[in-house]
């Protein structure tokens, strides 16, 4: 691996076993089979595919083990899942699944002890924390912790949970911008450079990335590990080859 090298990953937001987008959390869309499109995006060598079931905590189910299980058979490059992962033993099944990460968010903020048991069974490499944050001028860093797909607030101010999270044994953080989620508009680099310059464990913007000029931008300047992309590959307007290439030409190092 590249010292330093960023990385280009793929989420896919599953809603009733299809792949699905909206606009921050709303008019949500079916896309497609997940499995036709990981299989697909596994073929573009994408560095990693994130499986979020959207619906999940929401209605408090756990995760879609068996679509994940043909999930991992179809594909090869590492996979994080999340959604719906509220213990110590859906995360053992996913492992037995053959997730490589688990992605933890809503259940992490209402139990925080879950993230020390989780990293102590697991190892912290294992371990995503999932935020939404939400700009907040209330708060003490400008943006709030957000639960139920942006809808609830909580009384987390996002870079205080980060710390707290890393403390406890996250690995690694996603984070979503809850104002730019889905709009195409580009990420949120001011929350971004506040996160990733003050943990000490990779950050991966999520939120906005509509173009190459976006997720070129939250790279070099939100200081992120790793651009988290949907529409933009989703919608066919870049493939995987294309964004790694101009990243390259604009001499950002990539796996």
């Amino acid at each position: 691996m590249k010292k330093d090298a960023k990385k280009i990953i793929i989420c896919l937001d599953i809603k009733d076993g299809k792949v699905s987008k909206g606009v921050q959390f709303e008019n949500v869309i079916s896309l497609g089979d997940p499995i036709e499109m990981a299989e697909n995006y596994s073929k573009q060598a994408v560095d990693e595919l994130v499986f979020y079931d959207i619906m999940a905590s929401a209605l408090g189910k756990g995760p879609n083990f068996p679509l994940i299980q043909r999930v991992r058979e179809k594909t090869s490059v590492p996979l994080c899942v999340g959604g719906g992962v509220a213990s110590i033993e859906d995360i053992k099944k996913l492992k037995d699944c053959g997730v490589d990460k688990i992605s933890i968010n809503s259940p992490a903020v209402r139990n925080p002890d879950l993230l020390a048991e989780a990293a102590k069974n697991f190892g912290s490499e294992s371990l995503v924390l999932g935020i939404d944050a939400k700009k907040d001028a209330s708060c003490k860093n400008g943006y709030r912790v957000m639960l139920g797909g942006g809808k609830t607030p909580t009384d987390l101010d996002v870079l205080e949970w980060a710390e707290k999270a890393v403390t406890l044994g996250a690995g690694e953080i996603v984070l979503n911008s809850i104002d730019a989620d889905g709009t195409k508009t580009g990420y949120d680099i001011e929350l971004t450079k506040l996160i990733a310059e003050k943990v000490s464990v990779p950050v991966v913007a999520s939120g906005g990335g509509g173009s190459i000029e976006h997720i070129a931008e939250v790279l070099s300047k939100g200081s992120a590990s790793a651009a988290l992309i949907a529409s933009i590959a989703h919608l066919k307007i870049h493939t995987v080859g294309e964004i790694k290439a101009e990243l390259k030409k604009r001499g950002i190092q990539v796996l």
